[in-house]
């Protein structure tokens, strides 16, 4: 019914936003790290939406970004999936991260949502993996015996997109890098020219502390701003 909503952010709450759209209030659940994304209320934004039709309710869901919409969509085609569930997956990993983890079994990844059990994270990657085709993941899986499923490359191609690389940069980068190295050896192999950390978790502190003894430019991305 509404591809997206553009308008006002006027209120915040634990799970959900407000949008004014000429004169209406739209009241959006969300997921933690679109919630982060929408920056301080009076802001102007675009939300892209999902209307989640059951027979006592009617629920908007909203995402900052298409992939993260997109993500959700697949998520709520698993069976025993709701849209709860789906919003607690997407509030502790990114879409490429959580791509990466149906990719590669990563069911430890998948269960840090909040209310996700084993036997969903198993039946989630079960369900998905056979539907994510690989331009809408945008990584390679060509030889996906030989690299993907090595878990310090796949950790490592996490990490990469973590430091503001793309799903795709990050898989070519790791190409031909001995599999046996510590994530923290690929990482340095590389030596990105700068290190981009984002919001206020714990993975902007590993980041930004990496990027420090290894002395490498430290980028923080605020909303649509880039502190350097």
């Amino acid at each position: 019914m509404y591809y997206y909503i553009k308008g006002t952010l006027v209120q915040k709450s634990d799970n959900y936003i407000v949008v004014d759209a000429n004169g209406v209030g739209y009241m959006i659940y969300t997921s933690l790290n679109s919630m982060q994304n929408t920056g301080e209320i009076g802001k102007k934004i675009t939300i892209y939406t999902y209307l989640h039709v059951r027979e006592d309710v009617m629920d908007l869901f909203g995402f900052t970004t298409i992939e993260e919409k997109n993500m959700f969509m697949q998520l709520i085609s698993v069976s025993g999936v709701g849209p709860k569930a789906a919003l607690s997956i997407l509030s502790v990993t990114t879409p490429a991260k959580f791509a990466v983890a149906v990719i590669t079994n990563d069911v430890k990844t998948i269960t840090k949502a909040s209310g996700v059990g084993p036997k969903m994270a198993q039946r989630v990657i079960l369900e998905l993996k056979d539907k994510m085709k690989t331009d809408e993941l945008e990584i390679d899986l060509e030889d996906e015996s030989d690299d993907i499923l090595s878990d310090n490359r796949s950790e490592a191609i996490s990490a990469l997109v973590v430091l503001g690389y793309s799903s795709n940069d990050a898989q070519k980068a790791i190409k031909g890098i001995d599999g046996t190295l510590s994530v923290e050896e690929i990482i340095k192999k590389e030596n990105p020219n700068i290190i981009l950390v984002h919001g206020d978790t714990t993975t902007t502190f590993a980041g930004a502390l990496a990027a420090f003894y290894n002395q490498v430019d430290i980028g923080h991305v605020d909303l649509s701003q880039v502190i350097l």
